[in-house]
């Protein structure tokens, strides 16, 4: 699929988790701020971590699987949002990750641009992949040690 293709796909699948998938696209091709509100806990929950601990978590995923799902990064915060099957939220035990689920609303921003600070580290590709929470708090748990050490020494 051609890259205009993928991002039309994922555009349709981010979209289809608003209450209204037109204006959701709407707001991405036209609005100023080029970013749509979407509700998590339909399609997807999102954990976020502060940058401090999100970027290695991220450097660590991407070692252990080929592909993670859709990953945000807020620059301006330095915040990274993992997408992850919903219902996650409502589980998450861990402590220093924001968890995004059902009653929350995401700024995503269209799945091929950055806009006000709000990217993708890993765009959306339309097919539903999500990250495994399982294989995130692994990352997590290594990333934490990583950084451990390194304050060590």
């Amino acid at each position: 699929m051609s890259g205009s293709g993928r991002t039309r796909t994922a555009m349709e699948w981010l979209a289809s988790a608003a209450p209204d998938p037109e204006a959701c696209r709407w707001e991405w091709e036209r609005h100023p701020m080029g970013v749509a509100l979407l509700p998590a806990g339909r399609l997807w929950d999102v954990l976020i971590l502060v940058g401090e601990l999100g970027h290695p978590t991220f450097d660590v995923l991407s070692r252990v699987i080929d592909r993670p799902g859709p990953v945000l990064v807020d620059h301006g915060s330095a915040r990274v949002g993992f997408f992850v099957p919903p219902g996650t939220a409502g589980r998450w035990l861990g402590t220093g990750v924001r968890a995004a689920g059902r009653g929350s609303w995401i700024v995503v921003p269209h799945p091929s641009r950055t806009v006000y600070g709000v990217g993708w580290l890993v765009p959306p590709d339309g097919s539903g992949v999500l990250t495994d929470p399982a294989v995130l708090e692994m990352s997590m748990h290594e990333a934490a040690a990583v950084i451990a050490r390194s304050d060590d020494g």
